[in-house]
C-alpha cells in the first residue's frame, strides 16, 4: 500500500476536516429545530450532531472527489452524505437500547435512551430514518430515475437484508461460539451496508461505469470489514479513549476473541490491501480514498 508523503497527508487531513464541517453544517439545517419542550427533535439533533468521525458521509464525498477530479462538493452529494449519517445515528439509537447492547455512553455522551427515555429513543430513530429517506428522495439536481435508485439502495442497506439483519445476527448469534466465516458474515451485514451505499451513491451521481462501481463496492466491503475489526480491537480500551462503553464484547464470539488481537490486526491489513487493489482496478488507486486507507492502516498498527 502506498504511503502518503507528509505534505500530501496534510492536504488530505485539511480536506477531510473541511468536508466534515460541511456535513455538520448541512445536518444542522436538515434536522428539525428543537424547542425545549420537543424531546424528539432535541434527541435527533443531540444524537446526530454529537462529535463523530462521519466515516460514511466522508466515504461518499471522497469517492465523488476521486470520480469527478476534485470538483467542488455538489448539493446532492452533501445532502446524500447527511442522509447516510442520519441512518447511522438512527441505528445507534436502537443499538444502544437495553433490549440490544444496553449501552450507557456514545460519542462521549450518555446514550439517547438514558438522556431522554426509551420511548424517545425509538421515536427519534424512526424520525431520523424518515428524514433520511426524504432527503434521498429530493436530492437537488438529480434526475427522478436516479433518485429512485438512491432510495432503493438506502432501503436495501437499512432493511431486513442489511443493518437490521446484521444487528439481529449479532444479538442472537454473538453469544455462542461461531466459526470465522459466520462472524465475518455478521460483520458484513452489520457494518458494510452503509459503506457500500456511500460509494454506490457516489457512483450513481458521477455516472461511473459498471466495472468501476463493482470495484468501489468491493473496496467498501473490505473497508467495512476492516472497520468492524478495528472497532472490536478498540473494545479493550477505556471508555474515555473511545467515547463509548468498553468491554461490551466480553463473552461474544468476535474475530478478536477467536483468533487474538495480533491475528485480528493481520486480518485488518489483509482487508485494507484488498480494498487498495479494488481502487487500483477502479482507476483511482492514487486518490483520496487511497489516503483514507492509509489512515486506517495507521490505526491498525
Amino acid at each position: 500500500m502506498a504511503i502518503a508523503l507528509p505534505n500530501t497527508q496534510h492536504d488530505f487531513e485539511r480536506t477531510v476536516s473541511a468536508l466534515r464541517a460541511q456535513v455538520d453544517e448541512r445536518l444542522g439545517q436538515w434536522l428539525p429545530m428543537a424547542p425545549a419542550q420537543d424531546a424528539i427533535a432535541t434527541a435527533m439533533r443531540d444524537g446526530t450532531l454529537a462529535p463523530g468521525k462521519r466515516v460514511r458521509p466522508l466515504l461518499l464525498l471522497l469517492t465523488l472527489k476521486d470520480l469527478q477530479q476534485d470538483a467542488p462538493v455538489s448539493e446532492a452529494g452533501l445532502d446524500l452524505a447527511c442522509a447516510l449519517e442520519m441512518v447511522h445515528a438512527a441505528s445507534l439509537f436502537l443499538d444502544d437500547m437495553p433490549c440490544m447492547d444496553n449501552a450507557e455512553l456514545r460519542r462521549g455522551r450518555p446514550t439517547i435512551h438514558r438522556q431522554f427515555g426509551e420511548d424517545v429513543a425509538v421515536l427519534g430513530s424512526v424520525a431520523l430514518l424518515s428524514q433520511a429517506f426524504g432527503v434521498a428522495a429530493s436530492a437537488e439536481g438529480v434526475p427522478p430515475p436516479t433518485r429512485n435508485q438512491l432510495v432503493r439502495l438506502l432501503a436495501q442497506a437499512t432493511g431486513a437484508q442489511g443493518l437490521v439483519r446484521g444487528q439481529y445476527h449479532d444479538l442472537r448469534e454473538g453469544q455462542r461460539a461461531r466459526p470465522l466465516e459466520a462472524i465475518a458474515h455478521t460483520n458484513r451485514l452489520k457494518t458494510c451496508p452503509l459503506f457500500t451505499a456511500a460509494v454506490e451513491f457516489a457512483a450513481l451521481i458521477a455516472d461511473a461505469s459498471v466495472s468501476c462501481t463493482r470495484h468501489l463496492n468491493g473496496f467498501a466491503t473490505e473497508l467495512g470489514l476492516a472497520f468492524q475489526l478495528l472497532d472490536d480491537l478498540a473494545d479493550g480500551l477505556s471508555a474515555q479513549q473511545i467515547g463509548k462503553d468498553s468491554g461490551k464484547d466480553v463473552g461474544k464470539s468476535t474475530v478478536v476473541a477467536l483468533l487474538g488481537p495480533e491475528a485480528a490486526r493481520q486480518q485488518v491489513e489483509e482487508h485494507l490491501a484488498r480494498a487498495d487493489q479494488h481502487l487500483i482496478e477502479a482507476g483511482i488507486g492514487d486518490g483520496h480514498l487511497a489516503q483514507l486507507l492509509g489512515y486506517f492502516a495507521t490505526r491498525a498498527r
